[in-house]
């Protein structure tokens, strides 16, 4: 084999397990969620609710998430910093996010008057008129990023309480940091049981 054609092979075999590395990524959307930490040392606790938390001391950073709206604004989640976040990854082709929807709109009524800011995180919709359509159908009054190419969900750190699925629901204390996540579609009482205890912190 010539050093040409070695060369072109190790191309082709290094395009194939990007591939297969994005395929990978792409099969775990819209699914219930796994119980995975997300590799790494992990200092948090998984629930028989299916809600992992992390005590305030050992709580990992949220990533900076910024950038545009499915509205076409600009919106950056650092600048609720001292607000509790809830960050909800979601799409217009995911049935659980369609499920959630409106327990999400509900508790964020609820809540925004208590330092409370929701935050969504449209993903791989290929269209940002599906997910303008998505949220007019479901009621949605919260802003949402729009990362078609799930972008954001990789900037999560490997070992902290990342996105891993799609739905999921993050929690973000008043400091930027990950405090609880659920890797499934969350009834109201599941939502609340997830921001109550950090909505309880000093």
């Amino acid at each position: 084999m010539s050093a040409a054609s070695r060369s072109r092979s190790r191309v082709r075999n290094a395009l194939l397990s990007a591939g297969a590395a994005a395929a990978a990524l792409t099969l775990s959307a819209c699914s219930s969620g796994g119980t995975s930490g997300g590799g790494g040392d992990t200092n948090f606790i998984m629930g028989a609710d299916g809600i992992s938390t992390a005590k305030q001391g050992d709580r990992g950073t949220a990533p900076d998430l910024s950038g545009k709206t499915v509205d076409g604004g600009q919106l950056d989640v650092a600048d609720y910093k001292g607000k509790i976040v809830v960050l909800n990854m979601w799409g217009s082709w995911c049935a659980p996010c369609r499920a959630e929807a409106p327990n999400l709109e509900a508790v964020y009524k609820d809540l925004k008057g208590q330092n409370v800011q929701f935050v969504g995180v449209n993903t791989r919709d290929t269209s940002v008129q599906n997910a303008r359509a998505f949220e007019k159908d479901m009621g949605i009054t919260f802003p949402s990023l729009y990362d078609p190419t799930g972008k954001l969900m990789l900037r999560f750190s490997k070992g902290t309480l990342n996105p891993q699925a799609v739905p999921s629901t993050l929690v973000i204390d008043r400091d930027g940091k990950i405090a609880a996540r659920s890797l499934a579609a969350l009834s109201e009482s599941k939502l609340r049981k997830m921001i109550n205890p950090v909505l309880a912190e000093k």
